[in-house]
């Protein structure tokens, strides 16, 4: 698992809270930790000013209670708590699947765990929603899917021409409640 792991693990930038301008990132490699600021002002001593830079490894970032205070201030302490897990050792691996890799895994969930993992991140609410995961589930699920439907499906896109024709299809059959799950046999080649 290890392998899925890049050489940055997160990085984030943004802007320090007010009054100041100065502009920060946040770095995490597999070893450190590099902590960047800019200084931004109009006072022309801080014109043409190099960036500040301060690298730690991961053992030194949990012991320094000074940029912790840092990374929590301009990132917020949901940053700083998953910056010190980051330096724990503490990866989601999940998170870091390829996507096509993530698609496959969807495939066998419900609907419902489909829609609650959505909610998880916006990398999972993206693929949840993707062309690519309701393409499939509409060659998988609907037996009479017609050139003019995959026309109408490329324009409308497959997920809601896969709602809209497996509602139908209840309807008209009137069995009652589909199964939330998909088929266990999917081809995903």
């Amino acid at each position: 698992m290890a392998s899925l792991l890049g050489s940055t693990v997160f990085e984030i930038t943004g802007q320090g809270p007010s009054p100041t301008k100065d502009f920060f990132q946040l770095v995490i490699t597999k070893t450190e930790v590099i902590w960047t600021s800019w200084k931004i002002s109009l006072r022309s001593e801080f014109r043409g000013a190099a960036p500040g830079e301060m690298r730690q490894s991961h053992n030194d970032f949990l012991h320094d209670a000074r940029l912790q205070h840092q990374v929590g201030v301009v990132f917020g302490q949901h940053t700083l708590e998953h910056s010190k897990a980051l330096c724990e050792g503490h990866y989601n691996y999940l998170e870091r699947l390829p996507n096509q890799l993530l698609l496959r895994v969807f495939f066998y969930l419900s609907f419902r765990d489909i829609g609650r993992l959505a909610q998880t991140s916006k990398r999972f609410s993206k693929l949840s929603n993707s062309p690519e995961l309701w393409e499939q589930t509409v060659r998988v699920r609907c037996e009479e899917l017609t050139p003019d439907m995959e026309i109408l499906a490329n324009a409308m896109g497959w997920r809601k021409i896969f709602f809209t024709f497996f509602h139908e299809k209840l309807r008209a059959s009137k069995a009652g409640p589909a199964s939330d799950s998909l088929p266990s046999a999917i081809n995903l080649a």
